[in-house]
């Protein structure tokens, strides 16, 4: 026993010092990563409070109020053509349950006149434009803008036309890999490594793992972004849809392990950006950045827009 706590104990703390210190000091042994993009204002489905969410008007709208990158999903219509909308059916969109996979590009239903707000509960968008986008339309119109693509069906042709149209506009410095499944994030790696990528659920576990055992800042990184919820808008301004995301003590843990602000100032030294999402409310959007996020994921481009430039003007 006197043997174990002369060699171990030391061990062990020579480790915890070590970790910690590079946890602070993460350039020592990585080289912080450098993205063509740093965005702080990031507008979800397109600013999808203030227009029709995945439409030309909400993409132009958010890009007008100055935001720094456009988040969307995309799907594949019966005749190839990828498409922007958050759902594969478009029951909650339209009114019509049918899937957009089972439709020729021509034949898709327009959005309804107004359409509830996901993480805004009770409040509702509207627009003069109705119809679902092409994903090309939006490489088209804002060239330069950074995209995040969320795909969220093992999809391999919708993957590989994805990434066909991502070369095709030269935009792989500025277009971000985005999928909560590590699988699907796998596919569309291998068919463009080019791009940069966000964590996936799994890779999100495997990283929290790290930070608490200490391990993180010896371990590389090839993400280049990490996008997760708020957790404090659970069952406030979002109702989540999984009934143990309404359990109050459930989202408290889920709250206390996640928001580590440590753990966000530790990517963000070696160069990881950190977007919190999704924030509707001026609260809430200071408690992301309070907490260590270098940016903001909100359905109200106008509101954040606001936020940002009251709180540059005071600093």
């Amino acid at each position: 026993m006197s043997s174990f706590i002369y060699f171990v104990l030391p061990a062990l703390g020579g480790y915890t010092l070590t970790s910690l210190y590079l946890l602070r000091n993460p350039h020592i042994l990585h080289r912080r990563k450098r993205t063509a993009f740093f965005c702080t204002h990031i507008s979800h489905r397109g600013g999808c409070g203030e227009r029709i969410e995945g439409t030309m008007e909400a993409f132009t709208h958010a890009v007008e109020q100055g935001t720094h990158m456009l988040e969307l999903d995309c799907h594949l219509t019966r005749d190839g053509h990828v498409v922007v909308s958050h759902d594969e059916n478009l029951l909650r969109q339209t009114g019509h349950d049918i899937n957009i996979s089972s439709l020729n590009l021509q034949d898709l239903p327009l959005y309804k006149e107004k359409l509830e707000v996901t993480f805004y509960a009770g409040h509702y968008s509207s627009g003069a434009d109705r119809t679902i986008a092409l994903l090309e339309d939006v490489f088209k119109k804002f060239p330069h803008i950074p995209v995040s693509i969320e795909i969220k069906e093992y999809n391999c042709q919708l993957i590989r036309k994805v990434s066909d149209l991502v070369q095709q506009y030269n935009r792989e410095e500025v277009t971000v890999w985005a999928s909560v499944d590590g699988s699907i994030m796998g596919e569309c790696r291998r068919a463009n490594g080019s791009m940069p990528y966000s964590f996936s659920v799994s890779h999100g576990v495997l990283l929290l793992l790290l930070f608490y055992s200490g391990l993180l800042p010896f371990v590389p990184l090839g993400q280049s972004l990490l996008q997760f919820y708020l957790p404090r808008i659970f069952n406030r301004t979002f109702i989540p849809e999984k009934r143990i995301l309404r359990n109050r003590l459930v989202v408290s843990l889920l709250e206390k392990v996640t928001m580590r602000k440590s753990l966000f100032k530790h990517l963000a030294a070696r160069g990881i950006q950190v977007h919190l999402f999704v924030c509707n409310e001026d609260d809430d959007i200071k408690a992301a950045f309070d907490v260590g996020a270098t940016g903001v994921m909100s359905d109200y481009p106008t509101v954040l827009s606001r936020y940002l430039c009251r709180n540059t003007a005071q600093d």
